[in-house]
């Protein structure tokens, strides 16, 4: 990995740049494939999908056979993993249940707000180089506790033209019913504007390459809603010299074997833990199987040494990492400090692969520093909030005027009249 030292602030911005492609380029790509399934439907998914997948499909839809048979495959010790992660992660969501109140603002005015699950939600799963079954259970979940009606799955299927069975299974444990075969910016085409066999949806959930984050932020402009914009993977592990050098070596590589477009940064006050870290991840890295996409990741990634805590406070919350860890002494106070992150993991035995699988918190995260803006998905992104209001001859005596005046200062005569009819009424 890259080691800098004691950069300053005016480097910073740059240090801290995620690895990205020619904006312009994918975004030609996506609109071509999006306009192409919005025109044809299933048949221009199954042309992408022979195209990127290199699957000849007859059918979009998952059978019941195919359910039968991925059971058959997947082992029972797997199976109840499974169970477990769908168990902490139904707690930790269940708890985040909105209880609305009703509150007086003014004598006769009551305003209340009421929680409505989104009817109609689609799930993105990717499946290409990771088949991600664990991100089934951390996006359908949380849809079935907050209600939806409609839960829409689609995954890249193989070469021959199966989804992977745990996929299946973790759908199986969450309860979805409807799943597709369909990966990459076709998957995200046929949730956003309905296809014969895809039902249209009204939020799109789920990670992706540039390509699915460049098609989701495509067609949330004018026909559905999207989590957040989450593309490639990062972490950003935080280290002192307490911090065991295995485990954050450890850390770093878990992200950087999610894709070559990955990120991976170290931040520390401590040279020497900066090299141990270095030749653990060398050691770490020769053991892989999937070495190959991590030595290409890592080539995006940095070590980057601090002169002080408060120092890599700031460059932390400027970097804004889907996942940090904090691998120092006093973790407590720098957690305390930190306010752009998607998920924190505090201490040295709390890894990221943790909350990727069974912990209980959410792994769909903001990427590429959008957690300066977005949360990661919980419960209320599964969930509308409808306002109500309710005023009576009191309520309009008390803020009658008052509305009268401002709805005048703007010029919006109807506006105000509204009220005026209201409150001669009461004379």
């Amino acid at each position: 990995m890259n080691i800098i030292k004691y950069p300053n602030k005016a480097e910073w911005q740059s240090l801290l740049e995620r690895p990205h492609r020619d904006a312009s380029e994918l975004r030609e790509t996506v609109k071509t494939v999006l306009d192409k399934i919005q025109q044809e439907g299933d048949a221009a998914v199954k042309e992408f999908e022979l195209k990127f997948d290199k699957v000849a499909l007859s059918d979009l839809a998952v059978t019941d056979a195919e359910m039968a048979e991925a059971e058959a495959l997947v082992p029972q010790e797997l199976m109840d993993a499974l169970v477990l992660a769908h168990s902490n992660i139904e707690k930790f969501h269940a708890s985040q249940k909105f209880e609305g109140e009703k509150i007086e603002t003014a004598p006769g005015v009551v305003c209340w707000q009421k929680s409505v699950a989104i009817e109609k939600v689609g799930l993105y799963i990717p499946g290409g180089t990771a088949p991600l079954f664990s991100t089934v259970l951390m996006l359908a979940t949380p849809a079935k506790i907050a209600g939806c009606k409609e839960i829409v799955l689609c995954t890249p299927p193989n070469r021959e033209g199966k989804v992977n069975p745990a996929i299946l299974m973790a759908a199986k444990v969450a309860g979805v019913s409807k799943i597709f075969k369909a990966g990459g910016v076709q998957a995200i085409g046929a949730m956003a504007y309905g296809t014969e066999s895809v039902p249209k949806v009204s939020k799109i959930f789920g990670p992706g390459n540039q390509f699915v984050m460049a098609a989701k932020q495509q067609v949330s402009l004018h026909e559905v809603a999207i989590d957040m914009p989450a593309g490639p993977s990062e972490v950003a592990v935080v280290a002192d010299d307490s911090a065991n050098p295995a485990f954050v070596a450890a850390d770093l590589l878990s992200q950087a074997e999610h894709g070559i477009d990955s990120q991976v940064i170290m931040i520390t006050t401590s040279e020497a833990m900066a090299e141990k870290v270095n030749a653990e991840v060398d050691r770490q890295l020769a053991l892989l199987p999937r070495k190959e996409i991590a030595e290409k990741s890592l080539q995006y990634s940095k070590l980057i040494i601090v002169k002080d805590v408060e120092e890599s406070i700031e460059i932390t919350n400027e970097y804004a990492p889907e996942h940090l860890i904090l691998a120092v002494d006093d973790y407590m106070s720098f957690a305390d400090r930190v306010v752009n992150a998607g998920s924190v993991f505090l201490g040295n035995y709390s890894c990221e692969s943790a909350g990727d699988y069974a912990s209980g918190t959410n792994h769909t995260l903001p990427t590429s520093g959008y957690a300066k803006a977005y949360s990661g998905v919980n419960l209320d992104s599964f969930c509308r909030k409808i306002t109500f209001q309710e005023l009576s001859a009191e309520g309009i005596r008390s803020i009658g005027r008052a509305v009268e005046l401002m709805a005048a200062a703007e010029q919006l005569d109807a506006h105000k009249n509204a009220m005026t009819v209201r409150l001669e009424s009461l004379d």
